[in-house]
């Protein structure tokens, strides 16, 4: 584990993994080869989400990439969290355009200019599958929450991710039905994203109870600048944990309690917030209740 700034660099333990089988094989050249990648994909995240003015608190290095982890998670604007989510990929063709013009050149050996840019095309293309954590499925979740309430955009996103995984799992497997060997890295790689995203999925109401925290602060900022409101209508008697589930993560809201077919009174979502951490709080509200 290293800190730099404030902010925690560390290997996944799955790398740690890789490291050990790398020096037992003796593929010292490959092991930092594939460290360099996955750390300049990684500081293309950071570099950004620094820019942007994100609170990073660790960097986690995995053997395809790796997890940023900010402490402002489920509040960030969708256009922020998709340009920090390509810029790591965007890295990976920076590398392997200068890895492919050098071994043109002469300047390097052309056998290791091939490997260095496969390598490369392989980590930027392998993490834009719609899974999280990888890049893809982060700026899959980003799109879902600018069409569906929030809490329905982490069940969303959590459950694709779990099927693309199981996938992963699956194609691993694949080569035995035909008398072929199997795909050991694919598979460590598809059980790992399988449990993580289950991991995830199970984590949902504490996922969306740190959203509904910081939600507060930023609609007041946004509010300040003129920003129009998203109505949600609701019946009297629909309790505050249904209402928040239909909170946009890119809107603002105030909520129109409807009796007798008549306007009843019109909630700014701050109130609405603010009441159901006050229940929960006071142990009156079940987080089970969003799963």
């Amino acid at each position: 584990m290293i800190k730099w700034r404030g902010i925690i660099f560390r290997l996944h333990p799955l790398f740690v993994l890789v490291m050990i089988a790398s020096i037992l094989t003796g593929r010292f050249a490959d092991l930092a080869t594939l460290f360099f990648i996955v750390l300049w994909h990684e500081l293309g995240h950071l570099i950004t989400a620094l820019r942007y003015g994100w609170t990073v608190k660790e960097v986690k290095l995995l053997p395809f990439g790796g997890v940023v982890e900010v402490e402002e998670a489920g509040t960030l604007p969708v256009r922020e969290e998709v340009w920090v989510a390509i810029a790591g990929p965007v890295q990976n063709v920076i590398l392997a355009t200068v890895g492919y013009l050098l071994g043109q050149a002469g300047w390097i050996d052309k056998g290791w200019s091939d490997d260095f840019v496969r390598a490369n095309a392989l980590i930027g293309l392998f993490n834009l599958l719609p899974v999280l954590p990888l890049d893809g499925g982060r700026m899959l979740q980003a799109w879902i929450s600018l069409q569906v309430p929030f809490h329905r955009t982490l069940m969303w996103s959590a459950k694709i991710s779990l099927a693309f995984s199981g996938l992963i799992v699956v194609a691993s497997l694949y080569p035995l039905l035909n008398g072929g060997l199997l795909h050991l890295n694919l598979l460590a790689v598809g059980v790992f994203l399988c449990a993580s995203n289950w991991t995830y999925f199970r984590n949902i109401p504490f996922v969306f109870l740190r959203f509904l925290v910081h939600r507060s602060e930023r609609s007041e900022k946004r509010m300040d600048r003129g920003m129009l409101s998203r109505p949600i209508v609701i019946a009297e008697n629909r309790p505050l944990s249904y209402i928040i589930k239909l909170f946009m993560k890119e809107q603002y809201h105030l909520v129109y309690v409807m009796k007798q077919g008549k306007i009843g009174k019109v909630v700014p979502e701050k109130t609405i917030i603010d009441g159901f951490l006050g229940r929960l709080t006071s142990g009156n509200a079940d987080l089970r209740f969003f799963m």
